[in-house]
């Protein structure tokens, strides 16, 4: 599985990965509301959900959906308004005046169960587009004639998934770490909005992209 294209799938990965985008968003948010723990289990959740893209695409599942608009635009509407969703979430807190209140969930043992991170890292993968349509461009790159499809990119895929928790688990790590400044009133509150902005952003333009021609 290591050839002559894995150096140089691996450096496009990495730098790939280190581009802030929805998902260190989403890792930042989640850990910064049930620290290291719900950090870890967000990114885990998005690195698996690479797997179900390298699985489509190596199936060509993702050429009927390049291909069809309806099909298309049903996956790119149902991963806006999940964006939009977790965003709207995170801006209702900031005016309720709660924020990532850290402190407070560990102090009276509250955490969120342990299947919400991993449902929304996993929801926010699946349900992007782009992360479909860079498979089915990316992949193939990486394929020679005679590699078995499916196992190659499951094997590219995992290898992405190391790549990506490392980076994201670290990035957890650093906010989890931070729990006393992050609990301060004003602190938590400006972070709860400002995600919760980013993450309206993201998921309208989203909705507003075209399908590719």
């Amino acid at each position: 599985m290591i050839d002559e294209q894995f150096l140089p799938f691996l450096l496009a990965i990495t730098l790939l990965t280190l581009s802030p985008g929805v998902d260190t968003l989403l890792v930042i948010r989640n850990a910064s509301r049930g620290g290291l723990r719900d950090g870890v289990l967000t990114s885990v959740a998005i690195c698996s959900g690479l797997f179900v893209h390298a699985t489509v695409s190596a199936l060509g599942i993702s050429m009927l959906l390049l291909q069809s608009a309806w099909a298309f635009n049903v996956l790119k509407m149902a991963g806006a308004a999940y964006l939009v969703w977790l965003g709207l979430q995170s801006l209702w807190s900031a005016c309720q005046g709660q924020g990532l209140r850290i402190e407070e969930v560990h102090t009276a043992r509250r955490p969120v169960a342990f299947w919400v991170p991993l449902r929304e890292g996993l929801l926010s993968n699946v349900l992007n587009p782009k992360t479909i349509m860079f498979y089915m461009a990316f992949l193939p790159q990486f394929l020679a004639p005679d590699d078995p499809a499916l196992i190659k990119s499951l094997w590219l895929a995992g290898v992405h998934f190391v790549v990506a928790n490392v980076w994201q688990i670290a990035v957890a790590a650093v906010v989890g770490g931070a729990t006393r400044w992050l609990a301060k009133r004003w602190v938590s509150r400006g972070l709860d909005g400002m995600t919760g902005a980013v993450l309206v952003v993201f998921g309208c333009k989203l909705a507003l992209q075209q399908r590719p021609a």
